[in-house]
């Protein structure tokens, strides 16, 4: 760190109008607030980006999107949010709380149901004849985000109603904080079978992929990312960037997040 020059060098260097004194970059610190099932892709994706921009520090805080973004709207410090849906950008962006012309698709993925990796449950096929209470005993319940605000859950309350299973299936669901809470209710073994992200479960040892909710079943599940308003600077705007590269891309992709057409 460059330490002050002494007072008596300064009086000097004023006096005589010649110290020239050495410029030095200032590190960026970016807060960036991202959906729960963003956790391990972004921490990767932020280490890529800190690389190739040393000057410049990715701060990291992940929660449910509806979290995150009541805490945008209460005065969070974040300069970029990345929604697991439209919903929770759209409600910011209502309150005028996005910077113009900052929003994109930035990722889509899928809608599975998982089991504990040791089930005895195997691949079964989801429509409008499926049942998902009979895949649990009387006294279970099936993992899932909070459908009343959680983007996983909302994903799931739309594909259990589509295929006519959620008036049955909703008294029997274990609500989630977040999708990766409901993740670990079946890594655990507190509940026989969960619906998550297909990423989720891609980076989990203990669960397995029974099922993939049909597309049609439900709303594409798209990731939104925006600059927050007022919160545009040359460091938010090299991240914002970097997000949609191609060094990012791949690092999503192996974490199974689909990328938008182009």
């Amino acid at each position: 760190m460059f330490s002050p020059l002494p007072r008596t060098m300064l009086h000097l260097a004023a006096g005589i109008g010649m110290l020239t004194l050495p410029v030095f970059a200032h590190a960026e610190d970016i807060t960036v607030f991202a959906a729960a099932s963003l956790t391990d892709a972004m921490g990767d994706v932020a280490k890529s980006y800190e690389a190739q921009n040393p000057d410049d520090h990715v701060r990291l805080s992940f929660a449910s999107s509806s979290t995150l973004a009541r805490q945008i709207a209460a005065g969070g410090p974040a300069e970029l949010f990345i929604s697991a849906n439209e919903k929770w950008m759209d409600w910011l962006s209502d309150q005028d709380m996005l910077e113009a012309g900052t929003r994109s698709d930035l990722l889509g993925n899928s809608l599975v149901l998982i089991a504990p990796a040791q089930s005895d449950l195997g691949n079964i096929t989801l429509d409008n004849k499926s049942d998902l209470t009979s895949l649990i005993g009387e006294d279970d319940r099936i993992a899932i985000g909070d459908p009343d605000h959680v983007p996983a859950g909302i994903y799931g309350k739309q594909a259990l109603g589509n295929l006519g299973m959620w008036e049955k299936t909703e008294p029997r669901l274990a609500r989630a904080d977040n999708v990766r809470a409901a993740l670990a209710l079946v890594e655990r073994g507190e509940s026989p079978i969960g619906i998550v992200y297909g990423t989720d479960a891609a980076i989990s040892k203990g669960v397995k992929i029974v099922a993939t909710f049909p597309a049609n079943s439900h709303p594409a599940i798209t990731y939104p990312v925006a600059v927050m308003k007022d919160m545009k600077t040359p460091a938010s705007t090299r991240l914002l960037d970097f997000l949609k590269s191609s060094d990012a891309s791949t690092i999503f992709s192996q974490y199974g997040f689909t990328l938008p057409q182009k």
